[in-house]
């Protein structure tokens, strides 16, 4: 069964940082395009940062500048390194892989900024 599991979450001030992780249980983790989402509440599920199986980035305008995602392939691990939170960043974390035929999610990581 695959599991994308996510760790790194928890409460921290504004202006602090976190780095996410999220470790895929995938035989051909290099063949997934990965990214993370986040959920805050009474909102919709949105992208935060993507990288592509070749290495390509994107990110919500929301995070640029502030978040770098990168994957470790050897480690079948994507991260997600947020600075400069802001309380508007609370929200649920959420590791997604997608490859050609399947999509798989994690259970999320909770991050709460105080201001």
């Amino acid at each position: 069964q695959v599991q994308l599991v996510e760790s790194g979450g928890g409460l921290v001030q504004a202006g602090g940082s976190l780095r996410l992780s999220c470790v895929a249980s995938l035989s051909m983790f290099k063949m997934y395009n990965v990214a993370w989402y986040r959920q805050a509440p009474g909102k919709q599920r949105e992208l935060v940062a993507a990288v592509t199986t070749g290495g390509t980035t994107n990110y919500a305008d929301s995070v640029k500048g502030r978040g770098t995602i990168s994957r470790d392939n050897a480690k079948n691990t994507v991260y997600l390194q947020m600075n400069s939170l802001k309380p508007e960043d609370t929200a649920v974390y959420y590791c997604n892989a997608r490859g050609f035929v399947f999509e798989y999610w994690g259970q999320g990581t909770q991050v709460t900024v105080s201001s």
